[in-house]
């Protein structure tokens, strides 16, 4: 039985997100609250699983209140975040201080699509709760939301044949935080372009890309339609629709944009972007599938596999859910099962 607490100042909340919770037999919903002094109480008496915690609450928010949570009696919290500007910047601090994904504030509204809402929301919540709290977001009393240095990036490959034209990356749930242990440790002078899926609404990823940026040697930016491909540069899928890549016929390769659903659930897709790559650079790319629910991107990394490309794949132990990479695994198209701490040096290592 995965026990929740849920803390919303918002009645309504509380009742969609208990409503939806409960519904599943093998969720119980402890208890509620309605601010972050509330929170921090209950999470002490009752021990949750697992908590999902509004941004924007009175007496204590939700940032101030994840913080001491984290450092007193740290347990997996969804934060609930409106899709604004100023929430996506809240909410990816929340997911630099430890916690482990977040849900739209309105997905109660959205009845049109409920049940695939539901089925949603209590997926997530009983694989991370299962999974429990990663070592790494256990974090320090002093710790800042913005690191004070950029992590040292790690020296390019001189000598040996250029084995992969790009590095496509695909991850959902955790896939923030880890991003963020790879991407800053990539070099200024990264020999290729780097393409990354990350499932995220669009009021997110054009803040989520500028961040990377900040903390990153290598240049990193939200795509657009028409960006030329180029060594040095990461791309960002927009949150508003399918990145795919695309050969012109002066050679260049191109970003293109597109915002129909067609057969994917997720947006971005990762099985859309690497499906493109298999296209445009057969045999002459890397795809990387990082933590995530479900099994985006298997059956376009199978396709990049079939034309002779690498594939590595996030281990079990450092994933949030082990959902996406399990997929690619289990699958038996992935070369190397590599924690996050290793990705980058064997990134650098396949260029």
């Amino acid at each position: 039985m995965v026990r929740v607490l849920i803390v919303d100042d918002s009645a309504f909340m509380r009742n969609a997100l208990s409503s939806m919770l409960s519904s599943d037999p093998e969720i119980q919903v402890v208890a509620v609250a309605r601010d972050g002094i509330e929170a921090i109480e209950k999470i002490r008496t009752l021990k949750p699983d697992i908590v999902t915690m509004d941004v924007e609450m009175p007496r204590l928010d939700g940032i101030s209140a994840l913080r001491q949570i984290m450092q007193q009696n740290p347990v997996p919290v969804i934060m609930v975040s409106s899709l604004t500007t100023d929430d996506a910047k809240v909410t990816l601090d929340a997911l630099e201080l430890g916690a482990a994904d977040f849900i739209p504030k309105n997905l109660s509204n959205l009845s049109i699509d409920i049940v695939n809402i539901r089925e949603i929301l209590i997926s997530k919540v009983k694989q991370i709760a299962r999974k429990g709290i990663p070592k790494r977001s256990r974090m320090p009393l002093n710790m800042d939301v913005h690191p004070a240095e950029k992590p040292q990036a790690m020296p390019v490959r001189t000598t040996g044949d250029r084995r992969v034209s790009i590095v496509a990356i695909g991850s959902s749930t955790g896939g923030p935080k880890a991003l963020q242990e790879i991407i800053p440790r990539l070099p200024g002078e990264f020999p290729v372009p780097v393409i990354i899926s990350q499932h995220m609404p669009a009021s997110f990823t054009g803040h989520f890309a500028q961040r990377l940026n900040e903390l990153s040697l290598i240049t990193v930016k939200e795509a657009q339609e028409g960006d030329v491909l180029k060594p040095g540069v990461v791309f960002i899928a927009p949150g508003r629709g399918h990145m795919r890549v695309q050969r012109r016929r002066s050679l260049e390769t191109v970003v293109t944009i597109s915002e129909e659903s067609g057969e994917y659930i997720y947006r971005p897709s990762v099985d859309a972007l690497m499906l493109s790559v298999s296209e445009c650079f057969p045999g002459r790319a890397l795809g990387v599938i990082l933590t995530g629910m479900g099994n985006d991107g298997v059956k376009g990394l199978t396709a990049m596999k079939q034309t002779g490309a690498r594939i590595f794949a996030q281990n079990e132990d450092s994933c949030v859910v082990y959902g996406m990479p399990k997929a690619v695994v289990d699958a038996g198209i992935a070369d190397k099962i590599l924690s996050i701490e290793e990705l980058a040096g064997e990134i650098l290592n396949s260029v």
